[in-house]
C-alpha cells in the first residue's frame, strides 16, 4: 500500500491510500479519484515529505494525537464537526442496505417494499438510472462506517 498526498484543481489537499503507483494512475485516468472537499476529479499527486518514525518510542503512541495533543479522531474544524453530526444522524435514523441500495430504493419507489430511510452504496450508473427514473437519491459526503479501516 502507498499513501499519496493529493491536490485538486481547486487547490484542496487530501490524502488517500492506493495498492500501487500503477493503481493510482489507472484510477485517475478513469476519473475515479475525486477531491474529498469539492468532488473535483481533476486530481494530481502533491509534493510530499517522507514520513519517518522516530527510532525511540515517545510518550504517545503514533497516530493518537496531533502536535497540540488533540485526538486525531476529533473534528479539527466546524465543517468536520458538522459532517460527524450528519453521519451520526443518518446512521442512527436509517437502515444500512450496503450494495443493495439501488435495488431497495427502486423497490420502495415502485411500492414493492415498505418506505423507510436507507443508506448504502451504488455504482455511478445505478445512481444515474435511479435519478433518471424520478427516484430521489443523493450522495453522502462520507463513506459508510463499515467501509472504513
Amino acid at each position: 500500500m502507498i499513501r499519496y498526498t493529493l491536490k485538486c484543481d481547486r487547490d484542496h489537499s487530501f490524502e488517500s491510500w492506493f495498492h500501487s503507483a500503477e493503481s493510482f494512475d489507472k484510477l485517475r485516468a478513469a476519473g475515479m479519484i475525486s477531491c474529498t472537499h469539492c468532488g473535483s476529479t481533476v486530481v494530481d499527486k502533491a509534493l510530499m515529505t517522507p514520513s519517518v518514525q522516530p527510532a525511540r518510542a515517545t510518550g504517545n503512541a503514533p497516530g493518537q494525537a496531533d502536535e497540540a495533543g488533540h485526538p486525531l479522531s476529533a473534528p479539527q474544524n466546524e465543517a468536520e464537526a458538522a459532517l460527524a453530526t450528519m453521519r451520526r444522524y443518518i446512521e442512527e435514523n436509517s437502515d444500512y442496505v450496503g450494495a443493495d441500495f439501488a435495488t431497495e430504493a427502486r423497490a420502495m419507489h415502485e411500492g414493492n417494499a415498505p418506505e423507510r430511510a436507507i443508506h448504502g452504496e451504488a455504482r455511478l450508473d445505478e445512481a444515474r438510472a435511479l435519478l433518471e427514473d424520478g427516484i430521489p437519491v443523493a450522495p453522502l459526503p462520507f463513506k459508510p462506517s463499515r467501509k472504513i479501516n
